[in-house]
């Protein structure tokens, strides 16, 4: 591995969690290049929600390619991309009835939120955004702005301004919810908070801990968003793509975001893609306003229209997802019941679930008891204090309960040594 030493930035980083060659992957498990295998329940940081090389996926992809299908084009007019948004409207947006125009603003899912941002000041006219504790929404400097994590906003190295936080459900030590507050200050002439342009949100924060907000919470929101005309901006790079069982992470709620970012899954193979959906009358963009040369990859325009035709023109995966959460929900809060005496807490909903060990290091010292037992896991929230699950959508039963177990043998492992 001398190469990555000498050759790679320092900046690696999951890299050091796992020092294994990896050399292929299917369903749910990486091989090495000696061939042990590794479950996965990283997936990609939720770039993978189907799995590893996904049959129906894979033999999309290999007949466009086989066929000489267009590799590169820019924003320019092809096969593949209208048969991903006709997908997209078909199978998605139409019986959900919502009305979205769709942006093409790059590969990832920071680019998403740079355009949700860049838009929302153009649309109103005004420069700030309100974001919440522990968000985090990418590592770009905009989306850097309205990110909670003291460490990742330190590594700019520049002020990161026209952002105020406000505390997300269930912040500790606030009484008035974050929603109420802001709809307080917003109608106080002296609160000193200028009406913002937009507020942005994920409804279950992945690297902020797992935490979800409450329907009842998010709808609070939206109605003071429409109340102030402020936009309403969901990050759903993460939590979308059916990882809290709908397609849409909002949809529990009721809600319908002014504007939508979606990454990671929207191209079903783990290939880049990212758009940004905005209500049609919030399309005021003049041609090459927002543009960029990887605005739409071909690729992913194939696999992410299959994956949509696939897994979502009926409810099956969306009610597997359903079940087999309340299934990781039940056999994490089981472990929780074994130690009672230890602080742990649930945290998460779906497929996005976690595993909160107060105890300082026990949460990184569990993902790698479960690396040397064969299970990928990472931590997440500012403290590396939670251990986080994001299984493929798809998995067997089997395998799922293969990784519970591991789990629950690698936290008491840990729990042990600490006494």
């Amino acid at each position: 591995m001398t190469i990555f030493a000498d050759l790679e930035s320092e900046v690696r980083s999951y890299s050091r969690l796992w020092p294994v060659m990896f050399d292929r992957a299917a369903g749910s498990r990486l091989y090495s290049e000696d061939g042990r295998p590794y479950l996965d329940f990283f997936t990609g940081a939720g770039a993978l929600n189907y799995g590893h090389n996904d049959p129906h996926l894979k033999q999309a992809l290999l007949d466009y390619i086989v066929r000489d299908g267009v590799s590169h084009a820019l924003d320019m007019f092809t096969v593949a991309k209208r048969d991903f948004l006709e997908a997209l409207q078909d199978v998605l947006l139409a019986p959900r009835g919502l009305e979205y125009k769709v942006v093409f603003p790059g590969p990832g899912g920071a680019n998403a939120v740079e355009a949700a941002l860049k838009l929302a000041r153009r649309v109103t006219g005004r420069q700030s955004v309100v974001s919440f504790t522990n968000s985090f929404h990418g590592m770009t400097l905009g989306a850097l702005s309205v990110s909670g994590n003291r460490g990742k906003r330190a590594a700019a190295g520049v002020a990161l301004t026209l952002a105020s936080a406000l505390p997300y459900d269930g912040y500790p030590g606030i009484r008035e919810s974050g929603p109420c507050h802001l709809d307080r200050l917003l109608s106080d002439a002296g609160s000193g908070l200028d009406r913002p342009a937009a507020v942005i949100v994920e409804t279950v924060q992945g690297e902020g801990g797992l935490r979800a907000a409450d329907a009842g919470w998010l709808r609070e929101l939206a109605d003071v968003c429409a109340r102030h005309e402020v936009l309403l901006i969901v990050d759903d790079v993460q939590m979308g793509c059916g990882r809290t069982g709908p397609f849409f992470s909002f949809e529990d709620a009721g809600i319908t975001p002014d504007m939508v970012c979606l990454s990671k899954s929207i191209g079903g193979f783990g290939l880049p893609l990212a758009l940004t959906l905005i209500r049609p009358e919030l399309d005021v963009w003049q041609p090459g306003d927002h543009n960029g040369t990887f605005r739409g990859v071909s690729a992913s325009f194939v696999t992410g229209a299959q994956a949509l035709r696939s897994y979502w023109s009926d409810g099956t995966l969306e009610k597997s997802v359903r079940e087999q959460g309340d299934r990781i929900a039940g056999a994490l809060a089981a472990v929780v019941e074994e130690h009672p005496d230890a602080g742990l807490e649930v945290r998460g909903r779906g497929f996005a679930a976690g595993l909160r060990l107060p105890a300082p290091g026990a949460a990184r010292a569990v993902c790698a008891a479960a690396f040397d037992n064969g299970l990928l896991m990472e931590t997440s929230g500012a403290a590396d204090d939670v251990v986080k699950l994001l299984p493929p959508l798809t998995i067997s039963d089997d395998d799922l309960s293969e990784g519970l177990v591991t789990i629950r043998h690698c936290v008491g492992q840990v729990l042990a040594r600490s006494k």
